[in-house]
């Protein structure tokens, strides 16, 4: 039986892919196991032990699971269930057929050409020819060829057709359409009378009407062969046996098809991964400690080794290089900048000395020395070629009512004939004086003949800036001493720094390296 024969053949070809199914699982899991043990890379007998070990297993399953795959498909090859419920049988078989043929066409227009309605021309005295058109699905036919003007459309449902013998002048290029339920054909005609000019004409017409699915009546048509149109298509009626036995091959292998794909996963699940995951949860152990060396095993790689001494020089390194860091963070001060100092008040040494008096300056009453006299026992602050000569302090008046003072002292000379005054040492106090008494202010006078200008101002004020001005400049100095104490220790520490920072770099990676490789084991 052909049916039998094409799907046991296409069955036997389900033997491939099903192996290849399995094939391809096994791989995986191979590959699932390498990369889970390139975890226990720091151990490698372990490592390869444990490898060898699964692997094997692997194998061994996956020699009974293709057994048992290959027993599925010569089960599916014993016997033709043609009683199942999915399978669309032979009686339903043959109506798909056409069913599918139809759909397959659609409304495809098969044959076009000119025929002659022998019944009608008969009752309206004369033939007739008209343009035919056959689709998969209706007989039209039209007043000429350019088909504007339908004349009929005739549905092909339960129609038959049988050779004919025209009535008029004995011709025999004649066939016959008619309904096989008896109803009528065309309007009152239980038939429909057609010809052509010759009998090839005929013959391709028939063939066509059988491609549209109306079949020839039993008694005349049975076991006969019909030629092949003038397009070429095969024999009709093998088309339609050819188109049965393929409905039911594409069912029952539809059937076939869903047992494997539903059978094949789940043996392969079972007799393999399962398998599998119940051997490592409780063989595993036993198989390494009975097969294995246990010191051997955990036998650490020299890779491993090397890195591990590498990691605890970086980490020592940088526990040195931190030390470092630290004394020097401990070691060194730092001290705010001091405000700006105002130096604006300071007149320029440049100014050259002034042109002395034409005439000597004269001498007042009861005062000595050449110059200018200021008062008694005062001596006023003058530049001097440039240079300022100290400021002392003036004493205090004497209260009112209190008694006379000593004599003045003399005035300061002007040496040289300078514009600066220059101030001897006063003379000791009078022997009149109280022990403990303040001395008598000492009033400045003017000089009897002109002289140089005298210098204007408090003088008391002027000594109290020079003095800040000389605690600002030291402590200004002292900073300055200490910013290059700081930086000289830096330069001294930067070396150190330098040579501690790549060993810190590799030490962070180092930790996260390890701290990583703890966390995946």
């Amino acid at each position: 039986m052909a049916f039998e024969t094409i799907v046991k053949k296409q069955i036997a070809r389900m033997k491939e892919p099903t192996l290849k199914c399995v094939d391809m699982v096994v791989e995986e899991l191979i590959n699932v196991v390498h990369r889970c043990t390139t975890k226990m890379s720091s151990y490698p007998h372990l490592q390869e032990a444990v490898e060898s070990i699964v692997t094997n297993r692997i194998r061994e399953q996956e020699s009974k699971t293709k057994t048992q795959l290959m027993l599925l498909v010569d089960v599916q090859l014993a016997y033709m269930n043609t009683n199942h419920e999915d399978f669309i049988g032979f009686a339903n078989a043959q109506q798909g057929a056409d069913t599918s043929r139809k759909e397959r066409l659609g409304n495809q227009v098969i044959r076009k050409g000119y025929l002659t309605l022998n019944n009608v021309s008969m009752m309206r005295g004369g033939s007739k020819e008209l343009w035919f058109v056959l689709t998969a699905e209706s007989l039209s036919w039209f007043k000429d060829e350019e088909e504007r003007e339908k004349r009929y459309m005739l549905p092909l449902g339960g129609l038959k057709i049988r050779d004919g013998e025209s009535r008029l002048f004995g011709k025999k290029n004649v066939f016959v359409l008619f309904n096989s339920e008896g109803r009528n054909t065309y309007k009152d005609y239980k038939y429909l009378e057609l010809a052509a000019e010759t009998a090839d004409e005929v013959d391709s017409w028939k063939a066509s009407f059988l491609r549209a699915g109306v079949y020839p009546e039993r008694e005349t048509k049975e076991n006969e062969e019909l030629e092949q149109d003038t397009s070429g298509s095969t024999d009709p009626q093998m088309e339609r046996q050819v188109e049965t036995i393929r409905n039911l091959v594409e069912s029952y292998m539809r059937i076939v098809d869903k047992t494997q794909r539903d059978v094949v996963p789940k043996t392969v699940i079972h007799l393999i991964v399962n398998e599998l995951k119940d051997f490592l949860k409780t063989s595993m152990l036993a198989s390494l400690y009975g097969g294995y060396d246990q010191n051997q095993l955990m036998n650490e790689s020299p890779e491993e080794a090397a890195k591990r001494e590498e990691t605890l020089r970086i980490y020592k390194a940088t526990k040195d290089a931190l030390k470092i860091l630290s004394e020097v963070s401990a070691g060194t001060s730092y001290t705010p900048t001091p405000p700006p100092v105002r130096d604006d008040w300071i007149q320029p040494d440049h100014h050259p000395p002034p042109h002395p008096p034409s005439h000597p300056p004269s001498n007042p009453p009861g005062g000595g020395g050449g110059g200018t006299n200021s008062g008694p026992g005062g001596m006023a602050p003058s530049p001097a070629h440039g240079r300022r000569t100290p400021v002392q302090q003036r004493p205090a008046p004497p209260p009112p009512g209190g008694r006379q003072g000593p004599p003045s002292r003399p005035a300061p000379t002007v040496p040289g004939g300078g514009h600066g005054f220059a101030r001897p040492p006063g003379p000791p106090p009078p022997s009149g004086q109280q022990p403990g008494g303040l001395p008598p202010p000492m009033v400045p006078q003017r000089a009897s003949s002109p002289g140089p200008e005298k210098p204007s101002g408090n003088f008391s004020a002027f000594g109290q800036q020079a003095q800040q001005a000389q605690q600002t400049a030291q402590q200004a100095q002292q900073a300055a001493q200490q910013a290059q104490q700081a930086h000289a220790t830096y330069q001294a520490a930067r070396p150190y720094i330098d040579a501690a920072a790549p060993y810190a770099q590799a030490a962070g990676k180092a930790a996260k390296s390890a701290a990583d490789a703890i966390f995946s084991m």
